[in-house]
């Protein structure tokens, strides 16, 4: 233990005491919520208000050390105006490098000591000025390293002064009082600086929770599309591998070379199925029932289904009305697939956090893709807490993105939500689809 502790001292106190560690200016969140009312000019400024405190408290240290010197002599005015920057010069340090500043300070102690002792049969121009400053210093460099430092100067400060009476044969004195007082002063300062560490590791951590807890989300919303859309490619690589089976047999006396051809696509398109459905099978299999909303091969929904939907909703207490435009047309089964699922994601959002709350979805068939706008007004009753707050919006969006589309949800004025979503649709995929359809 003993060899650990002198380890720790020397580590804090000895390695690099004059490395550079400037104190970086207060963070302008934290100088609007303290002072709102000031311009943005000058809360600019009082970002650096730490600093400018502690270099006025080292003029003032300067100039109240060195008052005490007046008329003393042009020549022990000189030296008093030297010990004087000795002592404040420290104060100012430890905004650059704190254990430095302490050393320095502590050297300041020392001759101030000397000097003392020199000078007391005529009246010393120095006096115990040096002390005062010291224990300030202490308590800065407390404040900006760590808690630990504060026992660690304490005992070479104490230890220090302990030689000095030693030396001097002047007995303690009233080192036992200072000493006290100074520890109380030191382990107040440890307090405030374990606190404030402590309080930054939790916003830290509480960070950290929240992008992983974001991070996790958008990853089960990922696997959720990637379980939906399996049906899609299984259905369409199905379709491939059947006709490409039929096809031969469709034209008298095939080429043997279209015949392999035809064989070598279904081939192809069986193996291809067969790997999706082993990769696919392993999220299939860590949550077998989140296919379906009825039994696990159940159909994919598709805004055909819609007004099923709206039903539901009705009959959970939201009233909501739905407005097509455009003229409907069968579009690719994976835009079908995500645009029923953000009008139900927002339809349940608004069941969720706006009760007693109206709902309006407005489908807009155009000729680039699909549009979708889904509102709700603002609720007539308290909302209960809900702990997944947010994370149906980056399922939403996470869809959208997929798709190539884009997506807005926000609040509205009135205190309601609204969801406005485009997904593009290429004139080759609504061909295809409606080919499928066919």
């Amino acid at each position: 233990m003993a060899h650990g502790a002198l380890h720790r001292l020397r580590q804090d106190l000895f390695v690099d005491a004059f490395a550079f560690r400037p104190m970086p200016p207060l963070e302008d969140a934290k100088v609007s919520r303290w002072v709102p009312w000031l311009p943005e000019r000058i809360r600019h400024w009082a970002r650096w208000l730490p600093h400018f405190i502690v270099g006025g408290f080292a003029v003032l240290v300067f100039l109240a050390t060195f008052a005490m010197s007046y008329g003393i002599g042009p020549v022990r005015g000189l030296l008093a105006a030297g010990y004087c920057l000795l002592v404040a010069a420290p104060p100012a340090l430890t905004l650059f490098r704190p254990v430095g500043a302490y050393w320095i300070s502590l050297f300041a102690v020392v001759v101030g000591w000397f000097a003392t002792t020199a000078f007391s049969p005529y009246g010393s121009p120095f006096g115990d000025a040096a002390f005062p400053t010291h224990l300030a210093v202490m308590t800065l460099v407390v404040l900006r390293t760590r808690p630990r430092l504060a026992v660690e100067m304490w005992l070479v400060t104490f230890g220090v002064s302990a030689v000095l009476s030693a030396f001097s044969g002047s007995g303690p004195g009233d080192v036992p009082p200072v000493a006290f007082f100074s520890g109380l002063v030191l382990v107040a300062a440890a307090a405030v600086r374990a606190w404030r560490e402590e309080r930054r590791q939790v916003v830290e951590t509480q960070t950290a929770t929240a992008e992983e807890r974001s991070r996790r989300t958008l990853l089960e919303e990922r696997a959720t599309i990637a379980r939906e859309l399996h049906d899609v490619v299984a259905h369409h690589m199905s379709v491939i591998a059947i006709q490409a089976e039929a096809a031969p047999y469709r034209v008298e006396n095939t080429p043997p070379e279209l015949a392999t051809s035809f064989a070598t696509i279904r081939e192809n398109a069986v193996a291809a199925l067969t790997e999706l459905r082993r990769i696919l099978g392993v999220v299939r299999s860590e949550d077998p029932d989140a296919f379906a909303e009825g039994a696990p091969e159940a159909p994919q929904p598709t805004l055909a289904s819609l007004d099923a939907l709206l039903d539901s909703v009705r009959s959970a207490g939201l009233t909501v009305e739905a407005v097509i435009t455009g003229a409907p047309r069968p579009l690719p089964q994976g835009v079908e697939l995500s645009a029923y699922r953000i009008v139900q994601e927002a339809l349940s959002n608004a069941l969720r956090h706006s009760p007693g709350a109206d709902a309006r979805v407005e489908i807009s068939y155009v000729l680039g893709g699909i549009g979708l706008r889904i509102i709700n007004g603002a609720p007539s009753r308290l909302a209960k807490p809900s702990p997944g707050a947010g994370h149906g919006v980056l399922g939403m969006r996470e869809r959208v993105q997929m798709l190539g589309g884009e997506m807005t949800a926000d609040r509205t004025e009135d205190g309601g939500f609204e969801v406005a979503a485009f997904i593009p649709v290429t004139n080759s995929a609504a061909n295809a689809a409606g080919e499928s359809t066919a």
